[in-house]
């Protein structure tokens, strides 16, 4: 079996509720569809998820670009899809960063061959350690009671745990958006609360220490991802336990945040290590480091989501862990998968999304199939597909 044809279609796609973050507001999001055909007629899927420039510093037409031009000409074509390992070596070889375009390699090729081998990706990783996955749910940044009254019902769903998204408004106002979440839910669910890097170090500081009486799981990335030195100054002087995602992309980083004392834990997203192969190698040093990693995923289609949820039930350092998937239930403003609109997601089939848990398809690869009916509607405006073939 080789690869025989690379094709990117970038896909723009309308939030039925804006997602409200420190330092944007998302209404649409614009994403990357890759197809990896085989010349036994087999074909790997995977999307990338929302390029957020502000996040990974990639665009649909970057992913494109280092996608066809770099990795379809010089790796890819030609290459026996099954060879994951040896692919992902050669784009960390050819590419300095682009992980985004990289985990979206990675991913369609774990699709192909778990076609191609007649096994679910979750088989791929080492088998099944449990059977579904508890999710947190993400709320937006808002007016307090607004936000408490969002939290209750995605409790009464089945939820059992919220991240609160903060740094938009006033320091006040996020301490009290903590404040209000924890007396309307009490004890019944954990809370977390992510800055996404938007605060300094004093800042930081004066906002934890009023946070701490909140009893929160943790704060993500309170500081910017590279200052590493401040995380570990913070994370000495409050009580509120400090993770890491920004600042958590590569191994080397495992290793100098355990070093510096930096986090008490980290974040795993596919999307940002680079794919599936290079998720499981976080997860193992994370484990030899004894670090906890809350798994979450970027937001997407059905299609974006797949990926996570067959890695999340199959390794067993993060089955021990909470994990949150924004995915098509943040596109769709879905409490469950029964309430996505007939045929208006771009996977058909897929994992399936039911009382605050995720359960894989069982089918080969991720299980799914493109709706090609809505992705002809939904392709970004002015931005042409790409395709490499041999």
């Amino acid at each position: 079996m080789k690869i025989t044809r690379v094709e990117c279609t970038p896909v723009s796609m309308p939030l039925a509720k804006p997602i409200v973050l420190p330092n944007i507001t998302i209404t649409c999001l614009n994403t990357v569809l890759l197809r990896i055909h085989a010349d036994n007629g087999l074909v790997g899927v995977a999307e990338s998820g929302d390029t957020s420039s502000w996040y990974r510093g990639e665009t649909q037409a970057s992913i494109s670009a280092m996608i066809c031009d770099v990795f379809a000409p010089r790796i890819l074509l030609g290459e026996d899809p099954c060879n994951i390992e040896k692919i992902v070596g050669a784009m960390d070889t050819l590419a300095r960063d682009n992980n985004q375009a990289k985990a979206l390699v990675d991913c369609a090729l774990h699709d192909l061959k778990g076609k191609h081998l007649g096994v679910p990706v979750y088989q791929l990783l080492g088998g099944r350690t449990r059977e579904s996955v508890p999710l947190g749910w993400v709320l937006s940044a808002g007016q307090p009671d607004k936000v408490a009254e969002l939290a209750l019902v995605a409790l009464e769903e089945g939820f059992t745990a919220f991240k609160l998204k903060v740094g938009r408004g006033t320091f006040d106002n996020d301490v009290a958006t903590a404040q209000a979440v924890r007396e309307a839910i009490g004890y019944r669910a954990r809370i977390c609360l992510d800055a996404n890097g938007s605060w300094n170090y004093e800042q930081a500081l004066r906002t934890v220490r009023r946070l701490d009486a909140f009893d929160l799981d943790f704060i993500e990335q309170p500081l910017p991802h590279w200052d590493l030195d401040g995380m570990a100054r913070l994370r000495e002087r409050v009580r509120t336990p400090i993770y890491a995602d920004e600042g958590a992309q590569e191994l080397h980083h495992l290793r100098e945040i355990a070093d510096r004392r930096a986090a008490d834990g980290v974040i795993l997203k596919i999307q940002k290590v680079g794919g599936l192969i290079k998720a499981q190698r976080f997860l193992s040093v994370a484990q030899m480091l004894d670090l906890p990693v809350f798994c979450s995923t970027l937001i997407g289609s059905g299609v974006e989501a797949c990926p996570s949820t067959h890695l999340w039930v199959a390794n067993h350092w993060a089955s021990q862990f909470m994990s949150e998937s924004a995915g098509p239930l943040a596109v769709h403003a879905a409490w469950h998968s029964d309430l996505i609109p007939a045929g208006q997601d771009l996977a058909l089939d897929g994992q399936r999304f039911a009382r605050g848990c995720v359960v894989p398809n069982d089918a080969p690869g991720f299980g799914i199939r493109i709706n090609e009916a809505l992705l002809e509607t939904i392709r970004t405006p002015g931005q042409a597909g790409r395709v490499a073939a041999l």
